[in-house]
């Protein structure tokens, strides 16, 4: 029976380079997110933008007769959210099934990489994976209960335009909304930097390639994609 591996042991089994490359990948993660939601008032980004046309939405609601077209839009966002966290939970389930037979893993990466490292070290690598998975799923439960009190402060906005509560409770509706579409774009970055953190299997510098790609991606979609473009024609 083999002793059981410190905690120095196991670091001692990483080099330097994945060090910095798991650094990379959730400084990137943190950083994208953070000009995403708090761009510049010049190059606003992409989710910024639609906040404000959900604002104008719940404003435009007020004076629409009936309210049906509203609820069906609404409920399309609740089943996106609830799509995804479905599929969160599936792919955390997969990752922990593979992280129980990580000795299979393990063959089937040293064929590929030509590297012969401990299962302990497929492990751990995975359980990167599953932290993003993770944190995926939570945003996506959120975001779909911000969209159900959204749902509740609708129906509750007075059916007379004039009543001076209508467009009180439409821009309580509009900011719940707004805050639901954050936690649902934030659970989809952490699925992004899920698939690329995969790329650790085939060592540090194809996660260190993965990361920077992904940001990229996401940034392209955020500030320079044509849809964003459409968006900010008048």
């Amino acid at each position: 029976m083999r002793p059981a591996m410190t905690l120095m042991d196991r670091i001692a089994l990483f080099q330097p380079v994945d060090f910095a490359a798991v650094a990379l990948l959730f400084l990137l993660w943190i950083g994208i997110g953070f000009r995403i939601e708090h761009p510049s008032a010049k190059h606003l980004s992409t989710s910024l933008i639609m906040a404000g046309y959900r604002q104008e939405w719940m404003r435009q609601m007020v004076t629409r007769e009936p309210r049906i077209f509203d609820a069906q839009v609404l409920g399309t966002l609740r089943q996106g959210t609830a799509f995804f966290a479905s599929t969160s939970v599936i792919a955390i389930g997969g990752t922990l099934a593979v992280i129980g037979n990580a000795e299979r893993l393990a063959g089937v990466a040293e064929d590929i990489t030509l590297i012969d490292h401990p299962t302990i070290v497929w492990e751990l690598k995975l359980m990167v994976l599953t932290l993003f998975l993770t944190n995926s799923f939570l945003k996506f439960v959120w975001a779909n209960r911000l969209f159900g009190y959204c749902a509740v402060l609708m129906a509750a906005v007075p059916n007379d335009p004039k009543d001076p509560d209508a467009y009180k409770c439409a821009e309580k509706a509009a900011q719940i909304n707004i805050t639901g579409a954050k936690s649902f774009n934030r659970g989809l970055r952490a699925l992004y930097f899920a698939l690329a953190s995969a790329a650790w299997l085939a060592g540090p510098i194809p996660l260190i390639l993965a990361s920077l790609i992904t940001v990229i991606v996401i940034w392209r979609r955020e500030f320079a994609s044509y849809s964003r473009k459409i968006l900010l024609t008048p």
